[in-house]
């Protein structure tokens, strides 16, 4: 279902025979995996006696000898196998496996690089190829088709003289089938290949259908309230006749009035059937669309198993190479998964099952000892659970040492051990999350790196997933992970940041709150509220707008719509405009020439049609961070009543009080708000925490002068335009030049100013005060 469109009347026999190849390597692969977990009666081992013979038969079409030697004497193992005379058991499991991997190995190569590779490796086609002809016991060996005589490899006297590769003749060649890319399913469910680039054209014409279906309505409730004019029309017509017949009429105005009257009559119940039809036609382009929308969308959908299948055997060589003893059990192969989570997901299982290996399942004499079978299991299963995909992977290994743990948090200087003792296994269990942190001493070429369930867990968030640790001390260690059904469809919460709808994926999103303006409150240039009453956790509020660079934030004084993100020390209040409503939309990919948007994700169409932008919140607890380090977050500032107009803010840069109050006292008496700071580094922080339409500032100031204030506000990409006024007892040209020089916009002396010359400066700058 996934990959680029293909014609297969354009593809050459050697990629026709790729794919072939991977077809039938994968059906080879399970079938022997099960044999070698009990799975060998007759009916486990005839798939795997056609899948050789395919391959043997599609390698000849191609002249890949050497592959269809190791087809031809798999095939031979095969049938022994069924006929008793051969058991099929870990060894020979294992070299059944290694020719598969070669076969697979020489089918991904083209042509020359083929050939080039099985030159420079036929001791080692050799050597399987003697072992396999040994296996298969010579003496008795049936084949149905014969490998041409000529030899591909130098092979031992003794395997070509037991294993000739030309037929007796009282045994013809059966024709060989013609090679395919894959097994043909029944003509009711055939399977086309779609690519990305049209899915996403096709959920996007989808959703424009939807959007088309969905503008009927408002022409509809028109047509109603058009009804309802024409009722009253009518209403109006009839008071006029019985008025104009009470009274003396001659019979011409009454015939007018009677055929007026027999005219208006089909206009009344014409209009009520067009508006009956029109409302049926909307609920059935609503119905249409949406299940064309369903059906697009079930395109991208995959069962689980297409995501796991070389896992099994990944399980099963790893466990043997750590010399343990595992078997990987899939539940919920059929489970349907969004192809690109599908896809997506294949590198977090597989970590998950390396760590389980090698840090969970113990040897087979452990095993032994405490009472366990010596082949331990691991367990991966699929669901649908609440509108999510939930995926758990459980082995029934020793499970986490919880001691070992915070043993290595103390060692690290993490936490004291007064602390680490204290942790709950849920704290304990999510440092195992952490970069760069494991419970090996030395690295190897499994793990101990750290990076593990680090990346794991990163690319879970990155699908708007979660991770989930659980652990029983010797009875093993799980992890559930739970991602969004589909990429294409997010539930999402829709809210008004600047006048514009942006959507936040509600499962990002810890609780929706009104939160009223006496509930904030502030600590150090940061407002904050108790999320649960007086004595609960302190959640910092942050204006969405500033965040997103649209300008300030500002509330009317009946409280402010609140979206809580983020866990832990990162939980935070976003303040919106206001809620919209919860919506579920068709994701828009934006496009590559685009690069990734900051704390943007995706974008998507509103039922109306208009755009929403989907936003990051993995981003957006980023720029928070970033934000706040750099003292750029701004708070919300209420505005009395709607449309009230807005005082304008000035600050006052001075160390010298008297100075700093004389001017506040001035700008407040006609009408400024004005705020004060001590020196320049205390008008820095201020200058990026809040929004201001002036700065005065002095020069002479500790930690930071004006001038360096004056450069650092005009440097900045948000506060360039900001107005600077110095205002300064230094009235040397060469001090004027380097205000100037600086960016100030005016420059005053302070032993030439009096209370009008510094409004009148103010005034020239920005206006009056606005109010």
């Amino acid at each position: 279902m996934n990959g680029e469109d293909k014609d297969y009347g354009s593809m050459s026999l050697h990629e026709l025979f790729r794919g072939e190849a991977e077809s039938q390597a994968q059906l080879l692969t399970d079938g022997l995996l099960a044999i070698e977990n009990g799975a060998a009666d007759a009916a486990a081992i005839e798939p795997l006696m056609r899948a050789a013979h395919s391959l043997k038969g599609a390698a000849r079409i191609v002249n890949l000898e050497p592959v269809e030697r190791l087809a031809h004497v798999m095939e031979d193992c095969f049938v022994a196998a069924q006929k008793g005379r051969l058991t099929l058991g870990k060894a020979r499991v294992d070299r059944l496996l290694s020719a598969v991997d070669m076969i697979v190995r020489i089918a991904s190569l083209d042509e020359a690089q083929a050939q080039s590779w099985m030159d420079s490796r036929k001791l080692e086609l050799a050597n399987l190829l003697t072992a396999l002809y040994e296996a298969a016991d010579p003496q008795a060996r049936i084949g149905e088709a014969a490998a041409p005589a000529a030899p591909a490899l130098a092979l031992p006297a003794a395997v070509q003289a037991a294993a000739p590769l030309t037929a007796p003749p009282a045994a013809p060649a059966a024709p060989a089938p013609a090679p395919a890319p894959a097994e043909e399913p029944p003509a009711a469910d055939a399977v086309l290949k779609v690519s990305s680039r049209s899915f996403d054209r096709l959920l996007s014409l989808a959703s424009e259908a939807r959007i088309g279906a969905h503008a009927w309505q408002p022409f509809a409730q028109s047509l109603q309230r058009h009804k309802q004019r024409h009722a009253e029309m009518f209403k109006a017509f009839e008071q006029l006749r019985q008025t104009l017949l009470e009274g003396p009429a001659d019979e011409l105005l009454r015939e007018r009035l009677t055929l007026l009257q027999q005219r208006l009559e089909p206009l009344r119940d014409e209009l009520a059937a067009r508006i009956a039809e029109c409302e049926a036609l909307e609920r059935r382009q609503l119905s249409v669309n949406q299940l064309m929308l369903d059906e697009v969308l079930s395109l991208r959908m995959r069962p689980f198993r297409d995501g796991v299948r070389g896992l099994p055997r990944m399980v099963r060589d790893l466990a043997h190479s750590l010399g343990k003893q595992a078997r990987l059990e899939i539940v919920g192969e059929d489970t349907m998964v969004d192809r690109d989570v599908l896809a997506r997901i294949e590198s977090p299982l597989t970590q998950m099952l390396r760590n389980a290996l090698d840090h969970g399942i113990e040897t087979p004499a452990l095993r032994r000892a405490a009472g366990k079978p010596e082949q331990a299991t691991i367990r991966v299963e699929a669901r649908h659970s609440g509108g999510m995909l939930v995926i758990r992977v459980g082995d029934d290994g020793a499970g986490v040492d919880l001691d070992k743990v915070r043993d290595r948090i103390v060692q690290r200087g993490m936490a004291s051990a007064a602390m680490a003792s204290a942790m709950s296994t849920a704290e304990l269990l999510d440092f195992l999350l952490l970069p760069a942190f494991s419970l090996r001493d030395s690295a190897s070429t499994v793990s101990g790196r750290g990076v593990g369930l680090d990346l794991v867990q990163a690319e879970v968030r990155a699908m708007n997933g979660s991770l989930q640790l659980t652990t029983e001390t010797g009875r093993g260690f799980s992890l559930a992970l739970t991602l969004p059904l589909s990429q294409s469809i997010v539930r999402a919460l829709v809210a008004e940041i600047a006048g514009e709808a942006y959507a936040l994926p509600i499962n990002k999103i810890d609780r929706v709150l009104r939160l009223p303006m006496s509930a904030i409150r502030s600590l150090e240039d940061r407002q904050f509220f108790a999320m649960d009453g007086a004595d609960g956790e302190q959640v910092s509020l942050i204006p969405a707008a500033p965040l997103l660079a649209l300008g300030d934030a500002r509330t009317g004084g009946d409280g402010l719509a609140v979206v809580v993100i983020g866990n832990g020390q990162r939980r935070h209040g976003l303040v919106v405009d206001a809620i919209i409503g919860e919506k579920s939309l068709a994701v828009q990919r934006l496009d590559q020439m685009f690069g990734k948007l900051r704390d943007i994700s995706a974008a998507a169409l509103l039922e109306d049609g208009s755009p929403v932008l989907i936003l990051d919140v993995a981003d957006l607890l980023v720029s928070i961070d970033r934000m706040a380090g750099e003292g750029a977050l701004r708070g919300v500032r209420a505005q009395t009543g709607a449309g009230a107009a807005r005082r304008k803010r000035v600050l006052v840069v001075d160390d010298s009080l008297t100075v700093r109050e004389m001017e506040r006292k001035l700008l407040q008496a006609r009408g400024f708000e004005v705020d004060t700071a001590v020196d320049g580094m205390d008008g820095w922080n201020a200058v990026r925490a809040s929004d201001y339409e002036l700065v005065i500032t002095d020069v002479d100031m500790p930690r930071m002068d004006g001038i360096e204030l004056t450069t650092l506000i005009k440097a900045d990409a948000r506060l360039h335009a900001l107005p600077v006024m110095i205002v300064s007892y230094k009235d040397r040209p060469e001090d004027r030049a380097r205000g100037v020089q600086a960016g100030a916009d005016y420059y005053l002396t302070k032993g030439s100013f009096h209370d009008e010359t510094l409004l009148e400066a103010v005034f020239d700058l920005i206006g009056d005060s606005g109010q």
